[in-house]
């Protein structure tokens, strides 16, 4: 497969160098070709930045201590917070003043070689010497013991991910202050940090008289039936509509942030993931480029939209959201000419089938309830993996299948790359994808070349990931009130699952309590401590294309905080009560991580 792979990053204008190079998803393999475009990194503007750039702990308030942001030589104003990227900073100290030291002594040689000599170069006291040459030991010793710490079977991203999941632990611990904010805390420890607990699981109750479903089969999955068999011609947007015109306004949006996807969904007669997957491939050209007839096309999307269920939030309208959201994504300017058309097919196909036949249930719910999904992918990522299935399978139908025409090389490797996407949609893995882009970004800032190579899949499938991850968590930044119907979808689907738990006799998690929910502390927690970061990052990568979508976030964030109703008790809580409710809160993040406490970055 040929694509563009690098980013370049520097502190110039925008997108200049990239090469195209031959590889392979299952290898890695890969030739150079051609040389061409890249990414530009420029200065961010100065704004509220996440918890990330905190100290790690109060041992990185120690004046002799590795502090847990640092500055980066190059990015003066930058501050590195993976632990990786700080090692490289801190290893390129060690050779900056290695290389003073030896100069300063090779000088002190020189004065008392020529002691004659009217004019000596400027010259460093011993003080000054004795100072910088304890400064260098010191961080020496401090890469070290990171070097020493660090387990060979771990990328460098988990270093990053393991520091990032305890700095979140202490903060949702301080923001614990109260039964709320407990059960924020909750929500968002056991919804985007994959957890390892013990599980008290029901026994499975199997109704001797009622047969089970073979679990070689894919549950959900109905015939498909051809949409377009009886159309004359097929609409000018691809679905039928009491009012074209409005509809064609809609859609001239697709490539704006912030579509109204709930209007879409009125005008295109339900069909929103239709009428914007149609309009998108259209506009890329993609029924060109891999030879997709439409009919087939529209048979899929009006096919796989039959797939989506009709629960609160799940449902098409999301799958629109997020296939719509990817697509202004990909087409950020910073990304320009970077991934192939193959790799952008992907990346949307993965964000249409992203969610399909979602019941409206987490993995976790399913997995207390034993259901048989739960069984059939042995609890991992129970959901993305179901969604998957479905998706593909929908392809076997021969009116279906948008895909004929690839060769075989390139349906295994959309395939994968399909696959690979999807499962990063599952929150628990959210920290791993935020640490491994943030590291990616801090590294290449601290090897002061100002390029990102994306020669490899791990390296450029890692950015999609990412993408169509901040595409899935995009809600809190989209204009205000769109994002207010977000919320009291999800909110309305958190609600049924905990009525389900409560008649089951189950745990009723976090959040799902209709009776005992805070709706307002909610959403400021989740955008402090789980979207604003990744977006931030994202940020980062593709500068200055999603300051706009910042801005948006911080004024939904402080709308949501100016909701919160000020508790008397809270606030003249004393510092020992405090400290009480912080306690009752500490999570257990995984039992890996519990091998990295001692790694301080």
């Amino acid at each position: 497969m040929e694509f563009p792979c690098r980013i370049t990053l520097v502190t110039l204008h925008r997108p200049i160098i990239c090469r195209n190079k031959r590889f392979d998803t299952q290898d890695e393999s890969f030739e150079k070709e051609a040389s061409s475009g890249g990414l530009v990194l420029q200065t961010q503007p100065q704004r509220r930045e996440s918890f990330l750039y905190r100290p790690d702990n109060e041992f990185d308030l120690s004046p002799v201590s590795r502090h847990s942001s640092i500055g980066s030589s190059e990015y003066c104003e930058d501050l590195i917070v993976t632990p990786f990227a700080q090692i490289l900073a801190s290893l390129k100290t060690v050779r900056n003043n290695y290389v003073s030291l030896t100069e300063a002594s090779e000088r002190a040689g020189r004065r008392l070689s020529n002691s004659n000599s009217t004019t000596s170069p400027k010259q460093i006291s011993d003080e000054e010497y004795g100072k910088l040459a304890s400064e260098t030991l010191a961080e020496l010793d401090w890469c070290l013991d990171q070097l020493e710490n660090i387990h060979s079977h771990r990328s460098v991203g988990d270093m990053a991910s393991s520091k990032f999941k305890r700095m979140l632990n202490r903060e949702l611990s301080n923001f614990s202050d109260s039964k709320s904010g407990n059960q924020v805390s909750e929500y968002i420890c056991n919804t985007f940090l994959d957890k390892q607990t013990e599980l008290d699981l029901p026994a499975l109750c199997v109704d001797e008289g009622k047969g089970g479903s073979p679990l070689s089969q894919i549950s959900g999955v109905k015939k498909p039936l051809c949409h377009t068999n009886s159309l004359t011609q097929l609409p000018k947007y691809g679905v039928e509509s009491d009012n074209e015109m409005e509809l064609g306004k809609l859609l001239e949006d697709t490539g704006k942030w912030g579509l109204d996807v709930f209007r879409l969904d009125t005008f295109s007669n339900q069909r929103p993931l239709t009428a914007v997957a149609y309009q998108i491939f259209r506009e890329r050209d993609l029924l060109k480029t891999f030879k997709i007839p439409s009919k087939t096309l529209l048979n899929y999307l009006m096919t796989l939209e039959d797939h989506y269920l009709k629960v609160p939030y799940h449902n098409r309208i999301h799958a629109c959201d997020v296939t719509q959201s990817v697509h202004v994504l990909l087409s950020s300017p910073a990304l320009e000419n970077v991934f192939t058309d193959l790799e952008i097919l992907a990346t949307l196909f993965a964000a249409a089938v992203h969610d399909v036949d979602h019941p409206g249930v987490t993995n976790q719910y399913l997995v207390n309830s034993s259901s048989e999904l739960a069984l059939m992918y042995n609890d991992l990522s129970i959901l993305e993996n179901h969604s998957l299935a479905v998706g593909f399978k929908l392809l076997q139908d021969e009116s279906c299948d948008i895909f004929h025409n690839l060769n075989k090389k390139q349906r295994q490797s959309l395939r994968k790359m399909a696959i690979d996407l999807v499962l990063a949609t599952d929150m628990s893995k959210h920290m791993s994808l935020l640490a491994d882009m943030k590291t990616m970004v801090e590294t290449m800032k601290v090897a002061g070349s100002g390029v990102l190579l994306l020669d490899n899949y791990t390296e450029r499938i890692q950015v999609l990931q990412n993408m169509i991850h901040c595409a899935d968590l995009s809600n809190p930044t989209k204009p205000l009130e769109i994002y207010k119907t977000w919320v009291e979808l999800i909110m309305e689907e958190f609600f049924e699952q905990g009525d389900r738990e409560r008649a089951e006799g189950l745990e009723i998690s976090p959040m799902c309590d209709r009776h005992n929910a805070t709706i307002e502390k909610s959403q400021v927690g989740f955008i402090d401590y789980i979207v604003h970061p990744l977006w931030e990052t994202w940020a980062d990568l593709v500068h200055p294309d999603a300051q706009e979508i910042l801005d948006t976030l911080e004024e939904n964030r402080d709308y949501y905080q100016n909701l919160i109703p000020i508790s008397p008790t809270t606030k003249d809580a004393p510092n020992s009560q405090l400290a009480a409710a912080a306690e009752k809160i500490q999570f257990h993040i995984t039992s890996e991580d519990d091998d990295q406490t001692q790694l301080d970055s």
